[in-house]
This record gives C-alpha cells, sequence and structure tokens, in this order.
C-alpha cells in the first residue's frame, strides 16, 4: 500500500514587487495555516517517509512548517525543480519515480495543478484546493510506478477552515 498526501502550499505575499514568482514568501496567515495543517496530519498519527516540495520559497516554507509538526527532520525535505510550474504528467513522473521503500508520501505544490492531479487520480472529486489543503490517497501497490486511479482509494480531504 502506497499513501499520498498531496499539499498546495499555504497562502503567500505579494507585498513584494521586487521579488519573483519564486521568491515570494507566505504571508502572516500563511505562516499561521501551515503548521496548523502539520499538526492536523500529527492528530491523524501521519508518519512520512518522504517529503518533496516545489522549490518556491512559498512552498518550501509550507513544507518546513509542516515537517516541524510532524517531526519530520527539515533537513530531509526534497526539494523536486519538476513540481514548480508543472502539469499534471509531471507530477505523474514525479510521483511514480519516489523511491519504493517510502510507502507515505507527502508532495507540496501549486495550483491549478496539484487539484487537477488530485483528480486524475481520485475516483472522488476534490473540489478546488484552497492554499494549505491536503488530499490523501491511498493506492493498492506496492510500487509508485503501478499508482492508478483504478487502485486508488480516496482517503481524505482536508483544509485549513477544517480546522
Amino acid at each position: 500500500m502506497k499513501t499520498l498526501y498531496l499539499m498546495r502550499h499555504a497562502k503567500s505575499s505579494w507585498s513584494f514587487d521586487d521579488l519573483t514568482d519564486k521568491e515570494r514568501p507566505l504571508n502572516d496567515r500563511g505562516r499561521d495555516d501551515a503548521p496548523m495543517m502539520g499538526q492536523a496530519l500529527a492528530k491523524r498519527n501521519i508518519q512520512l517517509d518522504l517529503l518533496l516540495s516545489s522549490p518556491a520559497v512559498r512552498a518550501l516554507s509550507t513544507a518546513a512548517l509542516v515537517a516541524h509538526e510532524l517531526d519530520y527532520p527539515a533537513d530531509r525535505v526534497a526539494v523536486e525543480e519538476r513540481i514548480y510550474e508543472a502539469t499534471v504528467p509531471d507530477l505523474l513522473t514525479v510521483v511514480r519515480h519516489c523511491p519504493d521503500e517510502a510507502d507515505s508520501v507527502l508532495l507540496v505544490g501549486h495550483n491549478p495543478t496539484i487539484t487537477d492531479f488530485a483528480n486524475v487520480l481520485s475516483p472522488s472529486t476534490i473540489p478546488d484546493m484552497p492554499t494549505a489543503a491536503i488530499v490523501c490517497l491511498k493506492f493498492a501497490c506496492a510500487r509508485w510506478a503501478d499508482i492508478d486511479r483504478a487502485n486508488a482509494e480516496y482517503y481524505f480531504y482536508d483544509h485549513p477552515k477544517n480546522n
């Protein structure tokens, strides 16, 4: 069984005109929502084997704040360049190439692709994911290369307004 958590980065700031899109930081709400969602995962006793993040500052910050709440070492957060400006096929490639020793993977990315990707894999319809939302899908397979909607089970959808 493989478990995939798909998370949209927390709310980012648009206050810095001199920063590129990739450099935008979290705003105050994002800095509150990311650890709150990490705590929500911790209440579910989630243990991650791998945490993948887009290289964008807002995604990496989200990943680090969630990692802290899950006692996942920040230095083990893996930056995956392909997540930034990814297409759905790009994300599928990233996930299908995860190491098979990792049974539980969290991927922190961007909308609209993260919502689209969740809907490609999920047997249940996932609503448009607000910032810091998380979808959990479980797959009846032993290898990440074999994940597919056909062997997927929708497990949960959560977002900051639920917490």
